[in-house]
């Protein structure tokens, strides 16, 4: 994946798909989630639950990538969802992406899926 120039804001590197289902929401991010993308993440997330969305679902099955701020990302809207009796499930993470959540440890604050359609129907 084209990283771009050094120092450039890079949001081309990730696009974020929202899809709504009742008072589920399901974010596909598809690309690199990291300081300066997390934004594109953090906005619709924190949106959907102040709208009534309480069962946050992101697919992580295009995400390529996620660093600590990612993560931040992730874990801010898991308390934001809590609040309102929901939370955030995470869905087909490759890989690498699982990788970072095992040795942070927040794969155990996190309700991790197989697949997209596994999350939907908890």
């Amino acid at each position: 994946m084209d990283r771009g120039l050094v120092g450039t804001a890079g949001r081309d590197r990730l696009s974020v798909a929202v899809q709504r289902r009742g008072p589920c929401a399901i974010f596909t991010p598809a690309g690199e989630l990291d300081h300066h993308t997390a934004e594109l993440l953090r906005e619709p997330m924190e949106s959907s639950v102040d709208e009534g969305c309480s069962k946050l679902v992101v697919d992580c099955s295009q995400l390529e990538f996620c660093d600590s701020t990612g993560l931040n990302v992730l874990l801010g809207a898991r308390l934001k969802a809590e609040a309102v009796g929901g939370g955030v499930h995470l869905a087909g993470l490759l890989p690498v992406v699982a990788r970072v959540f095992e040795i942070t440890g927040a794969e155990a604050v996190f309700t991790v899926h197989d697949t997209l359609a596994d999350a939907l129907n908890e």
